[in-house]
């Protein structure tokens, strides 16, 4: 199966976030989905050559997860954006769960801003724990690690380098809350609503 770049170029024009950033940033999400295509491509040939047992077959499959979450985590990422402004209804299961594990829904957005405004380069994720459908804020360095095992990422925040300084330069909280501004609240809740219902079969 080969994997296509989605189009984001509906998110052209959003406020806080300039064209020449976004467009770079897309460019730079095409490149894990190629790099993504070659990988599997290679390990194929590899695989039906005999060559399993090599180190460069073995480099492949760690360079794997890179790649791939870096394709995956760009989309979590757009997706989760939109050129305007929505906000969580207090009506919604995600909401009624950030009042609960957090104290509310402003207590819940401190912590996660928190995260996403440490010192390094990585991904803020608020996770819903498939086990105990527990909701967590998560810095994940690289791509490959720092992911919770059985997880399902609900809003991703991209705070390397790329997804801001173009724009804000070394202002990191300014770029957060550009994000908060922008986030897509429906497809979040989304996310919340299909993953709690999988937990809750799981548990059944």
């Amino acid at each position: 199966m080969k994997y296509e770049p989605k189009d984001y170029t509906r998110l052209l024009g959003t406020q806080g976030f300039s064209d020449t950033l976004l467009n770079n940033h897309f460019t730079l999400y095409k490149g894990y989905v190629d790099n993504t295509n070659k990988l599997m491509e290679e390990m194929k040939q590899m695989e039906s050559s005999g060559k399993m047992q090599t180190p460069q077959y073995s480099e492949l499959h760690r360079r794997f997860g890179w790649e791939f979450n870096g394709m995956r985590l760009h989309e979590y990422y757009f997706d989760n954006m939109t050129k305007i402004k929505t906000e969580l209804s207090k009506n919604l299961d995600l909401y009624k769960k950030m009042e609960m594990e957090f104290g509310g829904f402003e207590n819940w957005k401190k912590e996660f801003s928190a995260v996403g405004a440490m010192r390094g380069i990585g991904w803020a994720i608020l996770y819903l724990d498939s086990k105990s459908g527990n909701l967590f804020n998560v810095w994940v360095n690289e791509h490959d690690a720092g992911h919770l095992s059985g997880g399902t990422p609900l809003l991703v925040l991209d705070v390397f380098e790329h997804a801001f300084v173009l724009d804000y330069g070394l202002k990191r909280a300014d770029y957060i809350q550009a994000f908060f501004n922008a986030v897509h609240w429906e497809e979040v809740a989304n996310r919340f609503e299909t993953a709690h219902a999988r937990t809750h079969s799981l548990k059944s």
